[in-house]
């Protein structure tokens, strides 16, 4: 269903949060008739209308999903946020009905070129990453999806000669059908969200849908380093380049010793050296060359990938220097939602560290995480739903400096208090945000606040 046949079409929007709402503005542009549904009873009808543009002729409908209304339907289109097995999503599904999600939608509205990236960690890095080439490159360029900027909020503003750069999650990646990136990454997978996902397996298979649609005109970037993407890789249906920062590939682009090398049947050269990057840490090195090669792929020459690869600064959020105060770095890596990007943040500091941990359980485990410390963590202090289950496994690891803490506030206060010159103190919570804050970037700028109060 290309943008041409949604007109007079009856659509349902299921949940009335940004996508929501963006989704709703994009189908009215194309005269739609649009119903916007929100299971939440407590919701105000007036609040939801106050989202929405004064001339929306859009409907409401709060609480009950009727069956009626179901029956009246052409299509449906899905929040992300919103899980695809509950009661009324089934019923949707059983009237045989389109399922939808944002991502599909302002695909089949957007005109261009899409480069999409998934990946358990460092998506949002190597998406603004690869924004800031392909802008350097092409004058009509969108940076959307999970990075911030709903993708349906940008579609209808996309040319035939624009660039559409996507991080794309895996409860986004849950609901395409016809989604086709010139380009696709998948640059790890550990185990997250399995609170929405169930199993690892199913986890695993959502993420590798990106490349679905692809062929093998197109490309996919795959980390070498992963054991699942390796296997993933003789299935993908793309051509597959190859990322590793481990070891020397025959073919892809790898790290030799400081130089980022991109090697093919044809070519070999040097994109740069790891020291002339402003990104530290050897997460970011895998950023860098997974964005590098997305973009080589596409056709963006190397010196303009070089350029923008050496000025690059680190995301918000994503292990970012916030002050010294008294000799003590303070670094807020909110962006660490899970265990496997917390451990990143740990392996990036170069200081003994006070640690900021805990937050909204997603049925983590956490051994791994306290397994990485390696000496460098004097002091973990825990918030938030799952600081009692993580204290519990840092002792079954025999890691006993712990301390409790009610909130944040609290956290940064004892933090700064067992500090001492040359320490450092990560905000890296290996946990969601919800509960306490609605998102990670909220955290991290509750945390930023509470440090520079202390200037």
């Amino acid at each position: 269903m290309k943008k041409t046949e949604l007109q007079g079409k009856k659509v349902l929007v299921f949940g009335s949060g940004i996508s929501g709402i963006g989704a709703v503005k994009l189908l009215e542009t194309v005269q739609a008739d649009v119903v916007l549904y929100d299971g939440n009873e407590s919701l105000k009808q007036e609040e939801v209308r106050a989202k929405l543009p004064k001339e929306s002729k859009c409907e409401i409908v709060l609480g009950e999903l009727k069956q009626e209304l179901i029956d009246s339907l052409d299509l449906v289109v899905m929040s992300p946020g919103v899980p695809l097995d509950i009661e009324p999503v089934e019923r949707l599904k059983a009237a045989g009905l389109p399922i939808w999600g944002e991502v599909e939608l302002a695909y089949c509205m957007g005109d261009g070129t899409v480069l999409a990236i998934t990946g358990t960690n460092g998506k949002t890095t190597t998406t603004a990453l690869l924004g800031e080439i392909i802008k350097a490159y092409a004058d009509s360029v969108f940076v959307v999806g999970n990075i911030g900027n709903a993708y349906t909020g940008a579609a209808s503003s996309m040319k035939e000669e624009s660039y559409t750069v996507a991080e794309i999650s895996s409860f986004q990646l849950e609901t395409i059908h016809s989604f086709h990136p010139k380009v696709s990454a998948i640059l790890n997978i550990t185990e997250d969200h399995l609170n929405r996902h169930h199993t690892m397996e199913e986890y695993i298979r959502v993420k590798e849908l990106i490349a679905s649609n692809q062929t093998k005109d197109d490309f996919c970037i795959l980390n070498y380093e992963d054991e699942e993407l390796r296997k993933f890789a003789p299935k993908c249906p793309a051509t597959v380049v190859f990322f590793s920062s481990v070891q020397k590939l025959e073919e892809g682009i790898f790290l030799d010793g400081e130089n980022i090398v991109w090697k093919s049947k044809t070519e070999e050269f040097v994109f740069a050296r790891t020291d002339e990057l402003k990104l530290l840490g050897r997460h970011n090195h895998e950023n860098v060359m997974a964005a590098s090669a997305m973009a080589y792929c596409a056709g963006v020459p190397k010196e303009t990938i070089r350029k923008v690869i050496m000025r690059f600064t680190a995301v918000p959020h994503r292990i970012e220097f916030v002050e010294e105060i008294n000799g003590v770095a303070y670094y807020n890596d909110s962006k660490g939602t899970n265990p496997d990007a917390a451990i990143k943040g740990i392996q990036a500091m170069n200081r003994p560290t006070l640690l900021i941990g805990g937050g909204y359980d997603k049925q983590s485990s956490y051994e791994e995480w306290i397994q990485a410390f390696d000496g460098k963590v004097k002091q973990l202090v825990l918030i938030g739903q799952t600081r009692e289950k993580i204290e519990k496994t840092a002792h079954e690891c025999g890691f006993f400096n712990t301390i409790l803490a009610e909130n944040l506030e609290e956290a940064v206060k004892i933090c700064a208090e067992k500090a001492e010159a040359g320490d450092a103190v990560l905000l890296s919570p290996a946990c969601a945000s919800w509960g306490q804050f609605d998102n990670y970037e909220q955290r991290g700028d509750k945390f930023k606040e509470y440090v520079r109060a202390m200037l």
